[in-house]
């Protein structure tokens, strides 16, 4: 077996954008950074994402060349209230964006149900400031503040119909310019109903003496980019369609964001739906024709440009280091890594990366009144999926304090599948469940059953995942020998958001025993 630093010394190999030779491939990053927006301050590129129901929220990415990413922090670390105790599924942050303006970052996000919130820091990596309610109210999401050079300040935002019953139409409000509040309700300046159906996620930029709305329309699965364009912020908007799918496999190509270079060149970074693997960020050039922006590039000769697979990469003056978002952790960290987020607003009694140095203890937590499943226990630390085809290894130790103590690993979904240890009176069990869920329910079924060794509390889980997401699980008592466990599961989506790579320890009568998991490591590595 690899000792931890032996671990440490070794590169980890997963999904990597940069192919090391001048060039890059999409997607840039093979992890669910759903509707990405992007900033460059200096020769530094930052991008934010939706985190919708996770916490902490609103990951910070830095990059100095738009293709290799890492994360630096979380600009929120708790969802106001409402998401304490409870798991709201595909509720919380809602499509961000992210500018610099009077020497500082914005962040502006809609939580669907809330209203519009706003967060500023001096440094991306914070203290971001807490969160500020710009405008309480229901269904006005995906909103973009944008300073004028007069001095004029705007946010231009969408409607969740299932909130509102509006839909396709973007809106214009008039806001002050502290970012603190809106000035007005604002007047629609552009409805997609005719020609750009589910007009949505979007952003306002201004270049050469134009207004542009950079807007995705048609559906996150199958539509395009949409581009609007005016001599006045208020309209009329002309539009057109600058990306699709066209002959390629990349289907959407859906919302982002765009960033001029100091070199002068123009990228937008956006995200595909790829299913179980979550919105994927892809990177893709932008030429001007006719202050026009034209995207990709276009290979099939119909006037719309298509998504590129392969490209050289942005000309930032110089090459950088290879690197991908953390996947991996060896937990000798003194604050936990920040590829984690729990399913709610999480509590420091959940886990401890002190009280058994060098690994992540996490607590036989008691389930919340009424809940009776994973898909509704708010303390699963979970972290994306970060490449098509992987393997997740687990070392756990389990020290239960009652029978009723529970402690395993998971992919998660609105389907899911995990392999779970308990005690039954002297000896381990460990189990394995499928389950489901929705907002009308959730329900689970063991599927396997097995009695571990007397003596035996360490146990190594692993998933192994080969596309299109088909999960097999197993487990091992010595590291080396591994065992198939339950059924080869096809992972799923969740709430928004792509399946989840978790861990959990949890108590399932409601009553707090002592019990706990101590996690050596949690290793993952590309197939």
């Amino acid at each position: 077996m690899e000792t931890k630093m032996e671990r440490n010394q070794d590169s980890i190999s997963i999904w990597a954008a940069d192919l090391g030779n001048g060039n890059f491939r999409n997607p840039v990053i093979y992890a669910d950074y759903s509707d990405p927006d992007v900033v460059r301050v200096g020769e530094d590129f930052y991008m934010t994402a939706s985190s919708f129901n996770s916490s902490p929220g609103l990951p910070i990415l830095h990059s100095k060349d738009l293709v290799n990413w890492q994360i630096i922090a979380h600009a929120v670390d708790r969802l106001p209230g409402g998401y304490d105790n409870v798991v709201r599924h595909g509720d919380g942050v809602w499509a961000p964006s992210i500018r610099f303006h009077d020497g500082k970052f914005w962040i502006y996000f809609s939580a669907p149900d809330e209203g519009i919130y706003m967060t500023t820091a001096e440094e991306p990596k914070g203290p971001w400031s807490p969160l500020h309610l710009v405008k309480e109210v229901k269904g006005w999401i995906d909103p973009c503040p944008f300073w004028d050079e007069d001095g004029e300040a705007y946010l231009i935002h969408a409607f969740a119909k299932s909130r509102t019953g509006i839909k396709h139409k973007l809106k214009l409000c008039r806001m002050s310019a502290d970012g603190k509040e809106l000035l007005d309700d604002g007047e629609v300046i552009f409805d997609g109903e005719a020609d750009h159906p589910t007009m949505e996620g979007p952003k306002l930029y201004k270049r050469n003496g134009y207004y542009y709305i950079f807007a995705p329309a048609g559906g996150v699965p199958t539509g395009w980019q949409t581009i609007l364009r005016s001599r006045s912020i208020t309209g009329p908007y002309e539009d057109k369609i600058v990306l699709h799918q066209g002959d390629t496999e990349i289907n959407g190509p859906h919302q982002g964001g765009y960033v001029e270079l100091s070199s002068g060149e123009s990228w937008f970074v956006h995200f595909q739906d790829r299913e179980a693997y979550g919105r994927i960020v892809h990177l893709q050039p932008i030429r001007w024709e006719n202050d026009w922006p034209v995207m990709g590039i276009d290979s099939n000769d119909d006037g719309i440009g298509e998504p590129v697979l392969v490209h050289k990469k942005p000309d930032v003056g110089r090459d950088w280091p290879i690197t991908v978002p953390t996947t991996s952790d060896e937990f000798e960290s003194p604050s936990l890594g920040l590829q984690w987020q729990w399913q709610a607003n999480w509590k420091t009694s959940w886990y401890s990366l002190k009280d058994s140095p060098g690994k992540l203890r996490l607590y036989a937590e008691p389930l919340p009144i009424g809940v009776s499943t994973l898909y509704h226990t708010p303390n699963v630390l979970c972290q994306k999926l970060p490449a098509p085809a992987l393997t997740a290894t687990a070392k756990l130790t389990f020290q239960p304090g009652t029978t009723w103590d529970r402690a395993g690993f998971t992919v998660f979904g609105h389907e899911y599948r995990y392999m779970v240890m308990s005690q039954d009176e002297e000896r381990f069990l460990l189990t394995y469940v499928q389950g489901k869920g929705s907002k009308e329910g959730s329900e689970e079924e063991i599927l396997e059953k097995i009695e571990l060794p007397a003596g035996v509390s360490t146990v190594y889980f692993k998933v192994t995942i080969v596309l299109e997401a088909e999960c097999s699980f197993a487990y091992s008592l010595d590291g080396e020998h591994f065992v198939l466990i339950g059924d080869r599961f096809t992972a799923v989506p969740g709430g928004w958001v792509g399946a989840k790579l978790g861990l959990f320890c949890l108590q399932q009568q409601g009553q707090p025993g002592g019990g706990y998991v101590d996690v050596d490591w949690f290793r993952v590595k590309e197939q």
